[in-house]
């Protein structure tokens, strides 16, 4: 097994693998103590060379390893890609490409909402792979063979898989609807964290017109707090403590010491006094200011029974071109179709979704296609 623990070693390598037109890539990481997932070994592999990377070397140099993530000629191959694009992203600044992630790949060819790699590799190869390494910590040295075979596992099969996927995709026609589902993972939007959005994950019930205010300024401090200190969110302070803060705002200290929630090691550092100013920004913030908690709109009650309709045409789509539910419109979509029509503004009325789906649906609530029973089957005829 061919194991990278330095410099020359890893350039050569990246050198190596830029030849070739891809590479599978994997990563594992911890991130249970830090804001940023921590990069504890890297695997890549293509059809001749398989090596694992281990980037907590002593000395090693990462820049030859993103410099080929960034080398247009390769393309990067990974299986639910989002953590291993988001380290890549903190690593470099810069999302690698081009990317094919085959568990995007895998419901755009009909294999089921977010399959799994274990799943798919036995779909595909037929190959039951051990997962008994799943929970290494994988920070610690030395690794055994055993986990060292496990990590190298994700990608060996991951290349057949990457090419089977490519044959389908082809076979389809659906090359078109694969790159338009790859737009979220290969956007920067996607893995960054604004402070000043931070209070929009955060769950609060209230009629307090002034909370969200508080809940803005507090929600930004700690989100900065950690990522400037590498802390996760909730070491920083609980998302219970900050909905406590935000509809009864303390006013000293000690008023944050009474909180239930804020465990007294948070009383340790320098952070209580930053606190208390961020609570006095958002009490001090102007009503104008407030930020706008999202209100869904009511959606009419006749919809139900269109809904319903829709519902089932969804089904018959899903059978009839083996892709998944949950990929071609979700229940949302379908109440916003039923009650806007052509103005709902969902994912179901744009790109290959629309044809497959989006047109038939506006169709049935125009009353030009219709549902019969032929042979005790549901049909869809135009009318």
């Amino acid at each position: 097994m061919n194991i990278i623990t330095d410099t020359k070693s890893l350039d050569k390598l990246c050198k190596d693998l830029a030849k070739a037109p891809y590479v599978a890539i994997d990563t594992e990481f911890i991130r249970e103590k830090t804001y940023y997932p921590l990069l504890c070994l890297l695997q890549v592999a293509n059809d001749d060379i398989e090596a694992i990377i281990d980037p907590l070397a002593e000395g090693i140099d990462l820049e030859p390893l993103y410099k080929l993530m960034q080398n247009k000629k390769v393309m990067k191959v990974m299986h639910g890609g989002r953590q291993d694009v988001e380290i890549f992203y903190f690593q470099m600044n810069k999302i690698p490409a081009p990317l094919f992630d085959t568990q995007i790949a895998g419901m755009v060819c009909g294999f089921g909402d977010q399959i799994g790699y274990e799943n798919m590799i036995r779909k595909i190869l037929n190959i039951q792979i051990d997962k008994g390494s799943r929970y290494t910590d994988w920070s610690r040295r030395p690794l055994s063979e055993k986990q060292l075979m496990y990590a190298m596992a994700d990608v060996t099969h991951l290349r057949f898989a990457y090419k089977h996927m490519q044959e389908l995709l082809d076979q389809q026609k659906r090359t078109h609807w694969l790159e338009e589902e790859m737009e979220i993972l290969t956007s920067a939007e996607t893995y960054e964290n604004p402070p000043e959005l931070a209070w929009e994950r955060i769950k609060i019930n209230t009629r307090k017109r002034n909370a969200l205010g508080v809940l803005k300024e507090i929600a930004e401090w700690r989100e900065h707090t950690a990522q400037q200190d590498d802390e996760p969110r909730g070491r920083v302070l609980k998302d219970r403590a900050l909905t406590e803060i935000a509809q009864n705002p303390p006013k000293s200290v000690e008023g944050l010491r009474r909180i239930r929630d804020i465990h007294p090691s948070f009383f340790d550092k320098k952070r209580p006094d930053a606190l208390m100013k961020a609570i006095k920004r958002g009490l001090q913030m102007s009503e104008k200011d407030y930020p706008k908690a999202d209100k869904h709109k009511a959606l009419p009650s006749h919809i139900k029974p269109i809904v319903e309709m829709l519902r089932v045409l969804l089904k018959l789509k899903c059978e009839t071109h083996d892709v998944a539910p949950k990929l071609l419109a979700n229940s949302s979509d379908l109440d916003q179709i039923a009650a806007y029509g052509a103005k709902a503004n969902v994912p179901a009325l744009k790109g290959w979704r629309k044809e497959l789906f989006g047109d038939d649906a506006l169709a049935l609530m125009s009353g030009k296609i219709g549902f019969v029973l032929e042979n005790d089957q549901i049909q869809i005829r135009k009318l």
